[in-house]
């Protein structure tokens, strides 16, 4: 706090949230209030100096309200698609987005929509399920997206796109099948063995990296996803993993999940939890032979 008895040295117009405070004769500035925050996040915690507030039910759609203008840090994910089943293709990770000096402006309403995860497929020949779009959106803003994932193909069957300017592709089946093209800033699948006798899928693409090809001896694996700490008190955590591409039961190796949450690739059709593609860590789930 300094001490002044008129204005005379206060920059008013480079500060912020600044009040001028009499007190007996003298007369202060300090910094004003703490900014009010209305959300509903399902949780929040801090981190050094920072509050952070984090939305993951897919069910619901969140809210932020701050009380003055100020800049944000956002981290959004999107949903990873499953992967396919059949000798099938890795699921494509969710897009992530990161950023610092997003300006939120007092008294608007900012939503957050989490996109979930493409739901494995538990039975027949047939390509995954695509992952859903996570949002951030609000007067004042351009609306932020995290695209879902495209799903990983089943036989022959190319892996599917990813959504949203940056969500990422799925893995292609065996026998020659392409990977799915990542949409915009996202990363392409990896493609199916280019022999049919040959069963190894390609992996889906992760946020950071393409998906692995699948060979003759090896199933592809699932690109690496994306590293930040905005919650982890310094530590980086890895969004994004691609789905590993599924091998037959005479090959050598499935496709491993990419970092970031990525679901490795199933031999023996066994039922492997992996499959499902992930919210919040936007994985892509793993193929199935």
């Amino acid at each position: 706090i300094d001490e002044f008895y008129d204005t005379s040295g206060v920059d008013a117009s480079a500060s912020t949230n600044e009040q001028r405070v009499a007190s007996g004769s003298n007369f202060y500035y300090d910094g004003g209030t703490s900014a009010t925050i209305t959300q509903d996040a399902d949780s929040t915690g801090t981190d050094g100096d920072y509050t952070w507030y984090k939305w993951t039910d897919t069910g619901a759609t969140g809210s932020f309200v701050t009380s003055v203008t100020q800049d944000v840090e956002y981290l959004i994910v999107g949903g990873g698609s499953s992967g396919g089943r059949s000798n099938a293709g890795g699921g494509g990770a969710g897009g992530v987005l990161a950023a610092t000096g997003l300006s939120l402006t007092g008294g608007n309403t900012y939503t957050a929509t989490i996109g979930a995860g493409g739901a494995a497929v538990s039975s027949g020949n047939n390509n995954g399920n695509v992952g859903g779009d996570s949002i951030l959106s609000g007067t004042g803003i351009s609306t932020l997206t995290g695209g879902g994932g495209g799903y990983g193909g089943n036989q022959s069957e190319n892996g599917g796109p990813g959504r949203a300017t940056n969500g990422n592709g799925g893995g292609g089946a065996y026998n020659n099948a392409t990977g799915g093209a990542g949409d915009g800033a996202g990363f392409d699948g990896g493609d199916g063995a280019a022999i049919a006798s040959e069963y190894g899928a390609g992996g889906g693409g992760g946020a950071g990296e393409v998906g692995e090809d699948g060979t003759g001896a090896k199933a592809g694996d699932g690109g690496d996803g994306v590293a930040n700490d905005i919650i982890e008190t310094g530590t980086d955590v890895y969004y994004g993993g691609g789905g590993g591409g599924a091998a037959a039961v005479n090959q050598s190796a499935c496709g491993a999940g990419g970092n970031g949450g990525g679901g490795t690739g199933d031999r023996l059709d066994n039922g492997a939890a992996d499959r499902d593609g992930d919210a919040n860590t936007g994985g892509g789930g793993g193929g199935s032979h």
